[in-house]
């Protein structure tokens, strides 16, 4: 084999953000936009890369040189997760190309480094005949966005590799696939772009001389995730909704949540979704709403109303797969 297609999904935070980041759980469900990586074996150690949605076009360096030096920011974590993988091959004399195509805007918080850089992980072990498991491509996946990162969960390595909803741990320490039948979701995109690791710095300094206080709303934020899994696998959605609502004001507590998402969140409420929060690191991006069969179009109209995109994305996907 010379020459593969994967593709990985983005993934929707449904409970349990920044806990997730201290040992707490989440759930979280996988989408159908997708992020595509084709991966070539060249005949001469040098790695390539290909990315134009991210701009980056004409990427080359010798294969000795990965990981080193000045990498475009759209570059990283493909480099980063192909240097990983390499550790476990002993020919030299390979090379690699590798085009990425990316079905979701870099601008909404999906998780499209993850999904390439799971994407990558199984392409390359598959091309080379590694034949990891899920959990062994999690592992790697996970190291490679420590490593660029400094932190982070995995939760949305998780989505990627396993898709579906998941109840996860942080770093994998449980990653439990739910069995959910359907999931009656509006995502509303607030227009404004946030960063997770400037958000999850932002409460640690906050709270920098209130040590307690945060510890008591990551509990509290774990007490209602392990509660929302049995109302999500008995599709409870008016229970399901209530504890999307407390987790909310948990967020609000910690100063993630933004007068536009709370705007957003309220007109969903008020047109009869059962609940609705904010959905990732906060600071602006996505937010959730559980609506009933007949109240979908009211939920979208009041997320429009209060200046929000709604997004379609259909939830618990596939995770990743070889395409060809």
């Amino acid at each position: 084999m010379s020459r593969i297609m994967v593709s990985a999904p983005g993934k929707l935070m449904l409970l349990g953000e920044h806990a997730v980041v201290y040992n707490h759980p989440c759930i979280v469900t996988a989408v159908d936009q997708r992020m595509y990586v084709n991966v070539e074996v060249l005949d001469e150690p040098v790695f390539e890369f290909y990315a134009p949605d991210v701009q980056v076009v004409s990427y080359k360096k010798p294969l000795s040189e990965i990981g080193k030096g000045d990498i475009p920011k759209g570059a990283r974590f493909v480099e980063i997760a192909v240097k990983e993988i390499l550790h476990f091959v002993q020919n030299d004399n390979i090379g690699l190309k590798v085009t990425t195509k990316s079905e979701f805007s870099s601008q909404f918080g999906f998780g499209s480094s993850s999904a390439s850089t799971v994407c990558t992980i199984k392409a390359v072990s598959e091309i080379l005949g590694l034949n990891l498991t899920n959990k062994e491509i999690f592992d790697l996946s996970y190291k490679t966005v420590l490593d660029i990162q400094g932190k982070g969960s995995g939760f949305d390595i998780a989505a990627a590799v396993y898709g579906g909803t998941i109840y996860f741990v942080t770093g994998g320490k449980i990653i439990e696939p739910l069995d959910v039948k359907k999931l009656p979701l509006v995502v509303g995109y607030s227009g404004i772009k946030a960063d997770t690791v400037t958000l999850v710095n932002q409460v640690k300094k906050s709270f920098a001389n209130r040590q307690d206080k945060l510890t008591e709303i990551y509990n509290n934020i774990g007490v209602l995730v392990y509660k929302a899994k049995d109302a999500l696998i008995n599709m409870d959605w008016q229970k399901l909704g209530k504890l999307m609502n407390k987790n909310q004001d948990l967020l609000r507590e910690l100063g993630v949540s933004i007068k536009k998402l709370d705007n957003m969140i309220k007109l969903a409420i008020q047109a009869g979704a059962y609940g609705a929060k904010l959905s990732g690191a906060g600071g602006g991006d996505c937010m959730i709403a559980l609506h009933s069969v007949q109240g979908k179009l009211s939920v979208q109209e009041a997320i429009k109303k209060a200046g929000g995109d709604v997004i379609n994305v259909k939830t618990n996907a596939e995770g990743v797969r070889i395409e060809k």
